[in-house]
């Protein structure tokens, strides 16, 4: 009698064992359910990206000229040199000055996150532009892509083409939840490396991570079409990629995009190569040769708002363009922080 008794009590604490992990898994489930979505690239939310998804062209597209608008708009964006670049056979047409296309840094026609999304940018603007030192218009943020990513020049505010881009980046911006847009918005961040960034090991870096794609010295690969201009991947230096006044032209900016995008299938969860690794390879990108746009000196009005990794002068400081351009960035952020209370991470 006493045998079956313990092993009624044995049975009894298994069961009881069991019952508690099951309630310990389902709490888990639950917390797991609505806790935030951590990256490697520090972006946080408490809606499940991977449920939500932006529109797309192919399927959500209204009907009527509104429709005809978005996807003219759409077009422009991913075949940017070919309407309205080199591409285009027409000077008057022509405001792109090289042979990219404006999909080739805003990735998936600006529906990706960690490369400048446009989801959500419409909601954002009007919005203070430190460069400018002015609160400016998504028209003036667009044609300041034209005039240094796309090293061209300005597209008239109220030609079909602008009105066309704007179309499609309000309707991709359309009933967006708040954390969600969040996440969309710019570049992961990435922490900054105490060290000074170093081309060369950049450059090993590169060639393992990224010639594949972008080819030596970052020169591109451009369509086997011979009637196309454009690219299948972009070039990285020479004449047909951003100038020496784009953001991308600045090591920290340059490393958060690597990080969330690059090599290709990268994303900003699950990114391919370490904050470091992107910091070298952003290095060696602009160390090599681009267009120089003029009158860059007349950029941020306010020196004391300029990103620490701007190559260019004048600086709110005494630190030498060297360390403007490839750090270590630590002490110039640490003496914005000191002398004018300004945090800078860019």
């Amino acid at each position: 009698m006493e045998k079956k008794l313990d092993e009624i009590k044995l049975l009894l604490k298994i069961v009881s064992a069991l019952f508690s992990l099951v309630i310990v898994l389902f709490v888990f489930v639950i917390i797991a359910q609505f806790a935030p979505i951590h990256s490697s690239g520090h972006l946080s939310s408490m809606s499940d990206v991977s449920s939500w998804k932006p529109k797309s062209i192919t399927t959500d597209l209204p009907e009527g000229k509104s429709g005809k608008m978005i996807k003219y708009g759409y077009t422009l964006i991913t075949q940017t040199s070919r309407l309205i670049g080199p591409g285009s056979g027409s000077i008057t047409m022509r405001y792109s000055g090289n042979n990219l296309n404006c999909n080739n840094c805003h990735l998936d026609a600006g529906r990706k996150i960690g490369s400048g999304s446009f989801v959500g940018i419409t909601n954002r603007f009007p919005q203070f532009r430190s460069r400018e030192n002015k609160i400016g218009t998504l028209a003036e943020r667009i044609n300041g892509c034209m005039e240094r990513s796309m090293n061209g020049k300005a597209l008239p505010e109220k030609s079909n083409e602008m009105k066309a881009m704007i179309a499609y980046m309000k309707w991709l911006s359309e009933s967006v939840p708040k954390d969600v847009e969040k996440l969309y918005k710019g570049y992961i961040e990435i922490k900054i490396p105490e060290e000074k960034a170093n081309p060369v090991r950049g450059e090993k870096l590169y060639k393992s991570n990224c010639q594949v794609c972008h080819m030596e010295k970052g020169r591109g690969l451009q369509s086997p079409d011979t009637s196309s201009t454009s690219y299948i991947y972009p070039p990285l230096a020479g004449k047909d990629t951003y100038n020496d006044g784009a953001g991308m032209n600045r090591i920290l900016t340059a490393a958060k995009f690597i990080k969330g995008n690059m090599p290709l299938g990268a994303t900003f969860d699950a990114p391919r190569v370490t904050d470091e690794e992107a910091y070298h390879i952003a290095a060696y990108i602009n160390s090599l040769d681009r267009p120089a746009k003029p009158n860059k000196e007349a950029d941020f009005p306010d020196k004391k708002l300029k990103p620490v990794s701007t190559p260019y002068g004048p600086w709110a400081d005494d630190f030498s363009a060297e360390q403007h351009k490839y750090g270590p960035f630590q002490p110039i952020i640490e003496f914005y922080k000191k002398e004018y209370d300004i945090t800078k991470t860019k």
